[in-house]
């Protein structure tokens, strides 16, 4: 409702999760809701011309790398499915996302990676897995937040270090409030203040590229 307010059009979805599903099951899952949409725009008056996504936490490691597949022909090679024909992203919003895949023993991340992923984490997985190895010039314009307290904050400057380097349009924020620290995902939580204030700076990225 609040994206509804900001004057967009919203489909909102979920994929199919680890452990009984695995990588790159959640990409799948995005190529088909893309496909839909692309499908189905005229039942719903969508606009296909523009198009924005926004991913949070594991989201946005799944949109980080849909946005390559995209983007990138050959990093799409690696993947059976197919982007529909005529798809474009406008930009993107990655929200407390990674930047690339490490994995250490007894880490509670990397565990949780290696329930994701068919061969536990060999090193083919981590590369494809990494999104700023396949980040080019392509890549769309691309919003990057985290925050105080979010344990995965600095993933954030490497997102946008990468994406700098491939002279991508891009937005880096990193909220901090007064009150408390703000956590992973905070502005998911639309009670908070700052929740607000970090809607209203993606939506008017977004708002920028609208043609």
């Amino acid at each position: 409702m609040s994206l509804v307010k900001r004057g967009f059009a919203v489909v909102n979805y979920t994929y199919r999760l680890a452990p009984e599903y695995q990588y790159p099951a959640p990409l799948e899952d995005t190529n088909r809701v893309v496909t839909w949409v692309m499908e189905h725009a005229g039942e719903y008056d969508l606009d296909t011309e523009n198009v924005f996504m926004v991913g949070d936490s594991a989201g946005a490691q799944g949109l980080s790398l849909y946005a390559a597949i995209c983007t990138n022909p050959e990093y799409a090679k690696e993947y059976m499915f197919k982007v529909p024909d005529g798809f474009t992203l406008k930009a993107i919003a990655l929200n407390c996302g990674l930047a690339s895949i490490t994995i250490t023993e007894g880490e509670e991340t990397s565990e949780l990676m290696k329930d994701y992923l068919p061969g536990h984490g060999t090193e083919k997985e981590k590369w494809l897995m990494s999104p700023v190895l396949h980040m080019t010039e392509n890549y769309p314009p691309t919003f990057v937040m985290t925050a105080e307290g979010d344990f995965l904050r600095d993933e954030a400057p490497q997102l946008v270090q990468r994406l700098t380097e491939c002279n991508v349009t891009t937005c880096y924020r990193f909220y901090k409030w007064n009150e408390r620290p703000l956590g992973h995902v905070f502005h998911c939580d639309m009670r908070l203040e700052m929740a607000e204030v970090c809607n209203d700076d993606e939506c008017a990225f977004f708002k920028k590229f609208i043609s």
